[in-house]
């Protein structure tokens, strides 16, 4: 039975140490099982260890300390080296630029770096030059070239996101410039959707407005409709949204029914959105293509069911599906590039079988980023996943006329654009991290030759727009940059209205600005204006007699001038002064009530009379006092 036996814990560690099989009860050992019991506990000194723990952490530090001096050391002579090296001519054929095959050698030891001092030149030691000591690109720009000037003069770079974090979180995903060139709308893969107004901004290059239309789904296409009011908005969702220059949602596009097999009985896309475009001729129509393999039409007045419906299909008649898509210049075609490689352009009016179809314009399971119709509608320009463009006749839609290969890519949004005088072709091509810069490619269009291409950044180049009324090309990267490149002498307004600005410090009225309660189910009696924007609340007060008026000082003294003095100038306010300038105190609340309880006695008036025939008598006890 253990209930006649008592229970106790195993002694630790510190308790069993330093003991021997003796005990002071040797008996008791053997019943519990314990060689130690009854022993004697080990005791420490807790200031030799602090001191022990104090000497092996200054001795740590000077050992840091040493390393640092001597890493600092090494980077000096490293950057002397560099120097003299820039300062030396370096032969044609000579590799400047660091490999990107091979790591860095930041943070090597002593020994290695002697033995890399040793090797041969063209292997630099430590962070790769800047891109001004890099070879300048070759520029193959003819005397004679066609168009307008695409080299920039100028450049104006805006940042859409202040932080430095992965290209992959600030990719500028989406581009778009409305008809007139006032503003522009970038949008990425951090969901945010920024607005820039060339007209109001300074040198510090800040959007106005930074808003996520599609919350957690990454922005794909930006466009602005013909009118510019309105701005369609393609996201990873598979509904498409319109909203309005200030960001507004005027309409969501229906999601269809997902267990539905034809997908033409369906109200609208069940699966993630590629690209849309809006119509050049008709307000209000545009046309989005999904994976789920259609190309759908809408209407901005009718979002709860598209307008038509077109399903891309390979020549045996099996679903495909459609990663881009766009209008003629006229309206009346749309074409579409396949996952399988082909190119497929309907009629509008006609959605059965398209009226062209080429069906290895690009390799198959390579995604065909962009297509897109010049100026004049005769010729269509191709940006395959495969590394090339291409040109094709709408004619005489049997081959291309023209194809360039060597253009990397590694985006499914990489897109090409025509020049305004239908001249040129531009396109951007993708790089690795570190291994080099993205570039601006110009072609012509008569014979595909490169004539002339950019360094934009050490990054990609995900996004090209060329506008014909500014004559400027904005270009997005894969680290989270807006570019946009001009020609002081050929270029009209855009970005040269900000450029010559210079920034401005802020205001203390914008910064004091009263915030906005959004109540939608408020009457209509209590609900607030919406603010549309602080300046022109700012500018609208001003012009408000009663918000500007600066508030009259008080009248110190008398009256004048038809106004009261400070405390009036009736009896009434003149009673007020005098009892509050009378300050009279008594120390003795008690003697100061009391004082006048004679007079009330001998003369009563207020209380006394009143009550004089039904008071009753007063009496007191009679205490006899001890010396009675």
């Amino acid at each position: 039975m253990r209930s006649g036996c008592p229970i106790m814990e195993r002694p630790g560690p510190s308790d069993v140490t330093g003991s021997d099989t003796s005990g002071p009860d040797p008996q008791l050992a053997v019943t519990m099982g314990f060689t130690g019991f009854g022993k004697k506990a080990r005791t420490f000194d807790l200031e030799a260890m602090f001191e022990q723990t104090r000497r092996t952490a200054v001795e740590r530090s000077r050992k840091t300390l040493e390393a640092r001096e001597k890493e600092e050391e090494m980077n000096r002579e490293k950057e002397l080296r560099r120097q003299t090296e820039d300062i030396e001519p370096t032969p044609s054929g000579s590799n400047v630029a660091r490999d990107c095959s091979k790591p860095s050698s930041r943070g090597t030891s002593s020994s290695e770096s002697e033995e890399s001092s040793d090797s041969s030149d063209d292997e630099l030691i430590g962070p790769p030059l800047p891109l001004k000591m890099v070879e300048e690109p070759v520029n193959h720009l003819e005397e004679d070239i066609l168009g307008p000037l695409p080299a920039p003069l100028g450049e104006e770079a805006e940042d859409d996101d202040d932080d430095d974090g992965d290209s992959e979180e600030e990719e500028v995903s989406a581009l778009g410039l409305d008809p007139s060139g006032a503003r522009l709308v970038t949008g990425g893969y951090d969901y945010d959707v920024k607005f820039w107004d060339f007209a109001g901004m300074d040198a510090s290059f800040k959007a106005f407005r930074s808003l996520q239309p599609c919350e957690c789904h990454q922005i794909k296409s930006l466009q602005y409709s013909n009118t510019g009011d309105m701005i369609l908005v393609v996201s990873g969702s598979s509904q498409a949204k319109v909203i309005d220059r200030d960001g507004f949602e005027v309409m969501e596009c229906i999601k269809g029914d997902q267990y539905i097999v034809d997908m033409a009985n369906t109200k609208g896309h069940t699966a993630m959105l590629h690209t849309g475009s809006w119509h050049p001729k008709i307000k209000g129509e545009f046309v989005t293509c999904s994976n789920d393999a259609t190309v759908r039409t809408w209407e901005v007045e009718n979002p709860k069911k598209q307008k038509s419906v077109f399903k891309p299909r390979t020549m045996q008649g099996k679903k495909v599906v459609p990663t881009t898509c766009t209008y003629s210049r006229d309206g009346n075609l749309i074409a579409a590039a396949c996952q399988n490689g082909s190119i497929q352009i309907w009629d509008r009016n006609l959605t059965v079988h398209p009226k062209f179809h080429y069906k290895q314009a690009h390799d198959p399971g390579t995604d065909t980023s962009c297509v897109t119709f010049s100026y004049d509608g005769t010729v269509l320009a191709s940006r395959g996943g495969d590394d090339t463009l291409k040109l094709w006749d709408i004619r005489q839609f049997n081959k291309p006329l023209f194809s360039a290969s060597g253009l990397p890519t590694m985006f499914p949004m990489t897109d090409c654009c025509f020049s305004p005088d239908d001249k040129l072709i531009v396109t951007g091509t993708s790089v690795q991290r570190g291994c080099g810069s993205g570039k601006l490619v110009f072609f012509e269009r008569r014979t595909l030759q490169r004539v002339y291409e950019i360094d934009i950044t050490d990054a990609s180049v995900v996004r090209c727009l060329w506008h014909p009324k500014l004559n400027q090309i904005m270009v997005g990267t894969g680290n989270g940059l807006a570019k946009v490149y001009y020609d002081p002498n050929k270029s009209q307004r855009g970005a040269k209205l900000c450029v010559v600005k210079t920034q401005r410090k802020a205001k203390q009225a914008e910064t004091l600005t009263q915030d906005y309660i959004i109540t939608p189910h408020a009457l209509p009696m209590f609900r607030e204006p919406r603010q549309r924007s602080t300046r022109k609340q700012l500018e609208k007060d001003r012009l408000d007699p009663l918000k500007s008026h600066k508030p009259e000082p008080p009248v110190a003294g008398p009256g004048r001038g038809g106004r009261v003095g400070t405390h009036g100038g009736t009896l009434s306010s003149y009673i007020v002064k005098n009892i509050a300038l009378d300050k009279t105190d008594d120390s003795n609340p008690r003697e100061a009530i009391l004082r006048h309880a004679k007079a009330a006695e001998d003369n009563p008036y207020w209380v006394s009379p009143a009550y004089s025939k039904t008071q009753p008598k007063t009496m007191f006890a009679q205490v006899e006092s001890d010396d009675e």
